[in-house]
């Protein structure tokens, strides 16, 4: 069996990556680490993830459906200027949750990226290491 340290990055897909760059990191705040004509590698706090090119457009998640997304933490305070702000900016939040119980506890903003890929931001009260 391996030994995983942890998580490096993960990869969203995109068909235009100077629109998503100018999404994630004008809109979202992420900061820009490096780049290919293929990919944007982007930091979130002590994270990373990139931003790949594909053709292929993005249609699991239509309507309020939001089971496949990429998960961002965020303060207490930066979420609540996530909710004032993002919309102020166009950025519709199709969903909103205050998870008191489960793996992951606190309130989560659900939207979506230009390619239709969902997006969570979490102020995240209590992770899977306190839950047991």
């Amino acid at each position: 069996m391996l030994k995983v340290e942890g998580v490096l990055h993960f990869t969203i897909p995109v068909k235009d990556l100077d629109r998503s760059e100018k999404f994630y990191t004008g809109v979202l705040g992420f900061e820009k680490i490096g780049g290919t004509d293929r990919i944007v590698f982007l930091r979130a706090g002590e994270d990373y993830f990139n931003l790949t090119y594909s053709e292929n457009p993005i249609t699991t998640n239509v309507g309020d459906r939001h089971e496949i997304h990429s998960a961002f933490r965020l303060t207490p305070q930066a979420y609540d200027e996530a909710l004032r702000a993002l919309p102020a900016r166009g950025i519709e939040i199709f969903k909103q949750e205050d998870r008191r119980t489960g793996v992951f506890v606190g309130r989560s903003a659900y939207l979506r990226d230009p390619d239709n890929n969902v997006i969570e931001l979490i102020d995240l009260v209590r992770g899977p290491a306190q839950h047991a």
